[in-house]
C-alpha cells in the first residue's frame, strides 16, 4: 500500500510542476483581459474572475468524474491532448514567431467595464481548464485504485489527485505565475516541453483505452504494471530533462538591421 501512495504523490508533483509552466501563459493573458481597467480594479476584477472559474472547474471535475471511464470519452481525450500537445511541439519547431498573437487578439476583443472583464477573465480561465482537467484525468486514471471508495465513476483517490491538481493550478495562476514567467524568459525551452508532456499523457490515456475491457487491445492489466509505469515516468522525466537544459534560441533571433 505505501508504494501505491508513493506512485500517487509523484503523479500529483508531476501534475502540480505542469499545471505550474502552464500557468504562466494563462496568467499572462488573464492580465492583459484586466490590463484596460484601474489599477484598484485590477487585482479585484482578476481575483473575481478566478473564484468563478475555481466554481466553475468544480462542476466540472464532477461531471467528468461520472464519464471518465467511459471508453469513447477516453479516446477523444486522448486524442484532444495529442492534438493539443503535437501542435505547440511542431508550431515550437517549425512554425513562425507569433509571439504575441495571442495576446493581441486578447487585447482587441477587451470588453471596457469592470463586470464584463470579470465575466471575460472566468470564460478564460475555464477554458484553460479544459485542457488541464483532461492532462489530470489521463494522469489520474493510470494510477492503481485506492481505499477512498468512489466518487462518480472515478475512484476516490484519483479524483483526489484531479481536484488538487485542479486548485494547484488556480493557485499557481494567482501567486507564482510571476516566478514562472520569469522561469521561462530564462528557459523558453519548458513551455514546448509542457506542452510535449501534454502529448505523452495523452499517449497514456490512449493506452489506458485500448486497454479497456470494451476494446481488449491491450492487456487491462498493461497500463498498471511495473513495466508501463516505468516506461512511462522514465520518458516523462527524460521530456523534463531535456527541457530543462535545452538551450535558448533568444540569442539567435537578432533584429534585422
Amino acid at each position: 500500500m505505501e508504494s501505491i501512495w508513493l506512485e500517487y504523490a509523484w503523479a500529483l508533483l508531476v501534475l502540480i510542476g505542469l499545471e505550474g509552466l502552464l500557468s504562466a501563459d494563462n496568467a499572462l493573458v488573464l492580465a492583459v483581459i484586466a490590463k484596460h481597467l484601474p489599477d484598484d480594479q485590477k487585482k479585484r476584477a482578476i481575483n473575481y474572475g478566478i473564484l468563478m472559474a475555481f466554481i466553475f472547474r468544480f462542476a466540472a471535475l464532477f461531471a467528468i468524474s461520472f464519464i471518465a471511464n467511459v471508453w469513447w470519452i477516453q479516446a477523444v481525450g486522448a486524442a484532444y491532448l495529442l492534438y493539443l500537445g503535437l501542435k505547440h511541439v511542431i508550431k515550437a519547431r517549425f512554425g513562425k514567431d507569433n509571439e504575441n498573437i495571442h495576446n493581441d487578439d486578447v487585447k482587441k476583443s477587451a470588453v471596457k467595464g469592470f463586470w464584463p472583464t470579470v465575466g471575460k477573465i472566468a470564460l478564460a480561465d475555464l477554458a484553460f481548464a479544459v485542457d488541464s482537467i483532461l492532462a489530470a484525468v489521463a494522469l489520474a486514471l493510470g494510477l492503481p485504485d485506492s481505499e477512498l471508495g468512489d466518487i462518480g465513476g472515478m475512484d476516490g483517490g484519483q479524483f483526489a489527485v484531479v481536484v488538487l491538481g485542479g486548485i494547484a493550478g488556480l493557485i499557481l495562476i494567482k501567486f507564482a505565475a510571476t516566478w514562472f514567467v520569469q522561469l521561462l524568459e530564462k528557459r523558453p525551452a519548458l513551455e514546448t516541453t509542457a506542452y510535449a508532456i501534454v502529448a505523452w499523457v495523452g499517449v497514456k490515456l490512449a493506452v489506458i483505452t485500448l486497454a479497456h475491457e470494451d476494446i481488449g487491445v491491450l492487456d487491462p492489466h498493461f497500463p498498471h504494471s511495473t513495466t508501463w509505469t516505468l516506461i512511462f515516468y522514465g520518458v516523462l522525466v527524460g521530456i523534463a530533462l531535456f527541457g530543462w537544459f535545452a538551450p535558448s534560441n533568444k540569442s539567435l533571433k537578432k533584429p534585422s538591421a
